[in-house]
């Protein structure tokens, strides 16, 4: 069922390609803000198509399979280049950053297996807020490391991204386990 929710979360996995190539340059500021502005279009869209989906009544199958992928298709490719491109670096740890990208990767997987277990059981787990805010935070943290990008001569906005993606990183653990023992309890 194609319906304008449905259109707008199919918006955001196509775009992901584009957005993966402007932000795939080393020091090319112009791409990471074309990148940022880019990401922020996906974002503003992300909330839309679920305020239109509900509005509307237009809450479908396809968009609830669709909606959750399409994050974790954008979150997965831009921790993925940023890290190709050597923008997961930072003060103290050097490279170690990317150990907040890989948590997040992790969890993102376990998490969509275990959902898909768990539904196969007939089993549905609610999105709790914490994860709410670990997705809100993962989200500002990647913006930042974008715009960090496009505005090298503001260090701050590409730290501000290193301790939102730490902070990610770690409500991301406690959600996962979150998730994990409510699994358990439907394994042999």
């Amino acid at each position: 069922m194609l319906n304008l929710p449905n259109i707008l979360t199919l918006s955001r996995i196509f775009a992901v390609p584009l957005l993966a190539f402007f932000i795939w340059w080393p020091g090319w500021e112009v791409g990471f803000a074309i990148g940022f502005v880019l990401y922020a279009l996906i974002g503003i869209t992300d909330y839309f198509d679920g305020y239109v989906a509900r509005a509307q009544g237009t809450v479908s199958k396809l968009g609830m399979f669709l909606d959750p992928i399409a994050d974790k298709i954008m979150v997965a490719a831009v921790i993925l280049v940023l890290t190709a491109q050597g923008v997961l670096r930072g003060p103290y740890v050097g490279d170690f950053h990317v150990v907040a990208g890989l948590i997040i990767l992790m969890r993102e997987i376990a998490v969509s297996g275990l959902r898909e277990f768990l539904a196969g059981l007939q089993v549905s787990v609610p999105v709790t807020k914490l994860a709410k805010w670990k997705t809100t935070l993962q989200l500002l943290a990647l913006g930042a490391l974008i715009l960090g990008q496009a505005v090298p001569h503001y260090e701050w906005v590409h730290l501000t991204g290193l301790v939102s993606l730490w902070s990610a990183a770690v409500l991301t653990l406690i959600t996962g386990w979150d998730y994990l023992r409510v699994g358990l309890k439907h394994m042999d």
